[in-house]
């Protein structure tokens, strides 16, 4: 069969299964399977499948009609404007996160700590638009330090971004103008009504740390005057409806200049606080 019918074909099966997007999805899983840049799928519609294309397909829809990440699939997922590589051993870098980057590249640093780095997605887009700045990223999975420090390699990183295996703030030491963190924050009872791709497939270590979902932002405002530079920056990304308890813990810390920063879509996103 050619490209087309493909995704025809593959439309008709995620879209049985229920999947969001079904139609995009399969454009971009026909291509993935076929080497093909997405963008350049038209161009290409009447091409025939080779055979081990077909079964690459044939494995990727499989895997989405039961509602895989896409991300964890074609393995990558577009960041920041930069491909990032995505494991089961990571959260799927997500687009509401590049909030936390703005905000952080909106001010100069030269020495920054990712708490929870996951893929890097985080600490490796600031590095990159700051070619000046050295920065940490820590996470207490070893198998997700290892897709950071992939992430490092493939965008030339090495040698300004270095990771460490670290209960929060535990193994760290020194002091740093920047402290950024995406934590776990969905509460115990909000995981069940979470949608099947990320409540079957991403790491519940990186979505929930149980109860109230507040326990990591009181580890880390606690921790975070020790470990901040004077006038130093910590942003934090948080919960829709999380930004008035996050704001309170930051301000008992004796951190100041407290602010909640909208998302693209106007919802509260991100924790911005500094030390005075």
């Amino acid at each position: 069969m050619n490209l087309r019918e493909a995704i025809r074909a593959a439309t008709q099966t995620l879209t049985a299964a229920g999947v969001e997007n079904p139609a995009r999805d399969a454009r971009l899983l026909v291509a993935h399977a076929a080497g093909i840049a997405s963008d350049r799928l038209t161009l290409h519609e009447t091409d025939m499948l080779p055979p081990d294309a077909e079964t690459c397909l044939a494995d990727a829809i499989t895997r989405r009609a039961a509602h895989q990440p896409l991300s964890q699939i074609t393995g990558q997922r577009l960041f920041w404007g930069r491909p990032f590589r995505v494991t089961p051993d990571t959260l799927d870098p997500r687009p509401d996160t590049e909030t936390l980057v703005a905000a952080a590249l909106a001010e100069p640093f030269h020495k920054m700590l990712d708490l929870g780095t996951g893929t890097g997605c985080i600490l490796l887009s600031c590095l990159a638009d700051r070619p000046a700045a050295h920065g940490t990223g820590t996470d207490i999975s070893s198998a997700a330090l290892a897709v950071a420090q992939d992430n490092a390699a493939r965008l030339h990183l090495t040698t300004r971004a270095t990771v460490h295996l670290s209960d929060w703030f535990s193994a760290i030491q020194g002091r740093f103008d920047l402290i950024v963190s995406n934590p776990p924050y969905i509460a115990a009872a909000e995981m069940p009504a979470l949608a099947p791709d990320v409540r079957d497939h991403e790491p519940h270590l990186a979505l929930t740390p149980g109860g109230d979902g507040l326990a990591a932002y009181r580890i880390i405002a606690r921790g975070a005057p020790a470990r901040l530079l004077s006038d130093g920056r910590i942003l934090l990304e948080i919960g829709p409806t999380q930004g008035p308890a996050v704001s309170a813990m930051l301000a008992a810390a004796g951190l100041s200049d407290i602010r909640i920063l909208p998302d693209m879509d106007g919802r509260d996103r991100v924790v911005a606080a500094r030390k005075a």
